[in-house]
């Protein structure tokens, strides 16, 4: 028996999909929105450091799962590797309802507006697909700041300098820094430079109906157990099913968007949790499943106009695959700066994230989320035993003393790096996995030895006693804040969608996540994921309003 037609299906219920369907169904639109994984509930892991997302050793409870997934990774020499969830080239993203929002660290960013004129800023750069965005920060800002607004952000502004131009404060206030996060503070302001509380999606004060943040040191890789740190389980997907207009179909996996020869999208054929396919027809699509998850699926919805998967004509769906380099630096201190209370992470630098002489783009910097011990076997210096006493020591001796400043660095994208279906490897449901391949543009080095040398030149005039350098490497990034795949631009010939999310050729088709990023910024995405969703349903609520995409 054929299911009841809606008008719209959104794919993928993390940043981007829990706005769009909140979005449209406040706007009036029957709404199902399409979930592979279940609602998130801390106490079925709690704060088990080998459990979280950030060290997945044991399982992820955030999806997905070893037993049913896989991808396909091209190794430097060609030869090719099956990998699983809890593999780093697996470069994971959550399967559930809020999606990354629900374990990360919640570090709520606007992009700055040279962002998002990365080629008229910097010129061409060899070996790259370095571009202009379609839109720009004044486009965004509104969006941005409903965002802040409707998620709940704790911030100020008011020192630093750098900060893109905006029309409110935040709407919470900025969470205090920490003992490390004041050493920092007196540090960069003796170097001249400007440090200024981290703008969190965690709720400083009550707020929305939801409590204020308890400072547990388990925050990042982990869920809220009070639901103060803001997702979208916890904010815009509640407002969408309580319009009545919405069905949230959770543990459904999504194996295409059927196109008609038309050149229209139809309906999505999915498995339900028990396997069985279904599929529902629809007015309009909107994918929002990730960088990887997004390409996959358009990759994989072949149609008569469409032979090489929807959007795909011009071979740019899955390209220009992107994420961030985290560099920094590491250093001892002669006292201890640990302090219980998380997440950690109080004070930033953006001096870094342009106008550097004689480089594109740069970088934010941050004291760092609390490393809990599992996670800390990694933090040592070049040489220090990894095994036997002397690590156990280590261990012993500096966790309590560690410094940390680190952040992501702006990437330059390059056409090589992409997202493929293998033509051999299927899922538990037969689906074609995601087979990447590529690497980093060369120029991400440079970039990040630039960044790693100013927060060792900060850590040592903290009175590090001993201080060393992160690095990354060269292969594809997307572990971190993966995007990039279905690039938003003006010319068909070079993009998979308009400046609205729209994939050219398919007008009923949308993408509402980080795929749609040209460049990513030298920030943490997820509130410009956020603002580009508003920015995307506000199209498509128009348009419809005035009898369009029907």
């Amino acid at each position: 028996m054929p299911l009841p037609r809606v008008n719209v299906v959104v794919v993928g219920a993390g940043a981007g999909g829990g706005v769009v369907a909140k979005e449209l169904a406040e706007a009036g639109l029957t709404v199902v929105l399409m979930e592979r994984g279940d609602w998130p509930h801390y106490d079925r892991h709690n704060d088990d450091e080998l459990v979280s997302q950030r060290s997945p050793a044991l399982g992820n409870p955030y999806g997905p799962d070893d037993a049913r997934y896989r991808r396909v990774v091209v190794n430097p020499g060609g030869s090719t590797s099956v990998v699983l969830p809890s593999e780093g080239a697996y470069s994971n993203n959550a399967g559930c309802v809020g999606g990354g929002t629900v374990s990360c660290g919640a570090m709520a960013w606007r992009y700055m507006p040279q962002d998002f004129r990365m080629r008229s800023t910097y010129g061409a750069v060899e070996g790259s697909t370095l571009e202009d965005w379609p839109l720009g920060y004044d486009d965004l800002e509104p969006y941005y700041e409903k965002a802040e607004y409707e998620f709940g952000v704790a911030g100020d502004y008011s020192e630093n300098p750098f900060g893109a131009p905006r029309r409110r404060p935040f709407p919470m206030p900025a969470f205090p820094y920490n003992r490390e996060g004041r050493q920092v503070v007196e540090a960069t302001r003796r170097l001249g430079l400007h440090p200024f509380p981290i703008p969190m999606l965690r709720n400083s004060v009550p707020y929305n109906g939801r409590p204020a943040c308890i400072h547990m040191r388990s925050c990042v890789g982990f869920a809220c157990p009070v639901d103060a740190k803001s997702g979208s389980q916890n904010t815009v997907i509640p407002r969408a099913l309580a319009t009545g207009n919405c069905e949230l179909r959770t543990g459904c996996v999504v194996a295409e968007i059927k196109v008609d020869d038309r050149g229209r999208a139809r309906a999505v054929r999915y498995f339900d949790p028990e396997g069985r396919g279904w599929e529902q027809e629809c007015d309009l699509v909107v994918v929002s499943a990730s960088a990887t998850e997004t390409a996959r699926l358009l990759l994989n919805s072949k149609s008569k106009l469409f032979p090489n998967g929807a959007g795909n004509n011009h071979d740019w769906v899955g390209r220009n695959f992107q994420g961030h380099g985290y560099t920094g630096a590491f250093g001892i201190s002669e006292g201890e700066v640990y302090e219980e209370a998380g997440p950690g992470a109080t004070v930033a630098i953006c001096d870094y994230n342009h106008g550097n002489p004689g480089l594109v783009g740069g970088g934010m910097l941050a004291n760092e989320f609390i490393v809990l011990p599992y996670s800390f076997c990694d933090v040592r210096p070049p040489g220090e035993p990894r095994w036997g006493k002397a690590h156990k020591d280590f261990q012993r001796r500096y966790y309590k003393r560690i410094m940390r400043l680190y952040g992501p660095v702006q990437e330059i994208p390059n056409f090589s790096a992409r997202v493929e279906v293998d033509p051999a490897v299927r899922d538990a449901w037969g689906i074609p996995v995601c087979r990447l391949s590529g690497g980093r543009h060369p120029y991400d080095q440079k970039l990040g030895e630039f960044m790693s040398a100013n927060a060792e030149r900060i850590l040592k005039e903290m009175g590090a006693t001993r201080t060393w350098r992160g690095r990354f490497g060269t292969g594809l990034s997307g572990g971190q804040h993966q995007a990039g795949t279905c690039r938003m631009g003006n010319d068909p010939a070079t993009s998979v969608t308009n400046r609205f999310g729209q994939v050219h050729g398919i007008d009923n088709l949308f993408v509402a996540d980080a795929s749609l990023h040209v460049t990513n910024g030298g920030f943490n995405p997820v509130l410009t994921i956020m603002a580009l969703a508003y920015w995307v349903s506000g199209h498509i609520a128009s348009g419809w309003k005035g009898g369009g995409f029907r």
